[in-house]
């Protein structure tokens, strides 16, 4: 199996003031939530950036967590990067795909189940000698109908009590969103105003906890948009890629 080649000390440079200055934002701002004041875990989205840049982190930075929005993307990068990595797959989760990424060992959180069937097919394809995968819950908080995820509410309950009761090789983890861009715009970093759709998540997020008997279950919301105000109002887990990686290029052939 080949491995990827580290960039080149430039690239490592840039990459490291890059991670850096968005550590100490999200370092910060969890500091100023002092109702909650959160462990804040920094997801890296890397997709359609090379290998070579994410070993450049996790040597240098020493950042595990690492975000793929495409399934034969994360495939492959798995397979030359080192086992220590913990991926997040984030993209929309297609049924069809579930085996393949259930297979991977490192794969730390899949972000995206909206539904029983594929809650289910990933609980099947889980080998039973891997740890139980980690699984968010995708809410559509936005309501946008270009947007996946379960509308807030009963079907969100419905797929927790699932995952929980009848999930065993699942561990559920938490709750995910993905705001929109007027309401992120609205009230990002250094905004006062309070995003509804992020209310709309820690709210679902302490019904599904009282309903169930749970505690603990996270809140993946807040990207390079708008993070800084997502862990304001709770967020466990941030998802920044453009910020860190740069522009990203066009996708062709995925």
């Amino acid at each position: 199996m080949s491995e990827a080649a580290m960039p080149d000390q430039e690239r490592v440079g840039v990459l490291t003031d890059a991670i850096t200055h968005v550590r100490e934002k999200v370092a910060a701002a969890a500091k100023r939530n002092v109702v909650n004041a959160p462990v804040v875990r920094l997801v890296a989205v890397s997709k359609l950036k090379p290998a070579s840049d994410i070993l450049g982190l996790y040597k240098t930075c020493g950042q595990e967590h690492f975000g793929e929005n495409y399934v034969q993307e994360l495939v492959e990068k798995a397979k030359v990067l080192p086992a220590e990595i913990k991926w997040h797959f984030i993209g929309s989760l297609q049924s069809n795909k579930c085996s393949m990424l259930a297979e991977i060992p490192n794969l730390y959180a899949v972000e995206t189940v909206d539904s029983l069937k594929k809650a289910r097919r990933l609980n099947d394809a889980r080998p039973a000698g891997m740890s139980p995968l980690n699984v968010f819950i995708q809410v559509n908080t936005s309501g946008e109908a270009s947007k996946s995820g379960l509308a807030p509410g009963a079907d969100v309950d419905e797929l927790a009590a699932y995952i929980a009761r009848e999930c065993a090789r699942l561990t559920l983890k938490g709750l995910m969103t993905i705001g929109s861009v007027a309401m992120s715009q609205a009230s990002g970093h250094g905004a006062a105003l309070e995003n509804t759709e992020f209310a709309v998540l820690v709210a679902q997020k302490a019904r599904l906890e009282a309903a169930l008997g749970l505690s603990g279950l996270e809140l993946s919301m807040g990207m390079s948009e708008d993070y800084e105000r997502a862990i304001a109002q709770g967020s466990t887990s941030v998802r920044v890629g453009s910020l860190i990686f740069g522009a990203r290029p066009p996708r062709n052939g995925h």
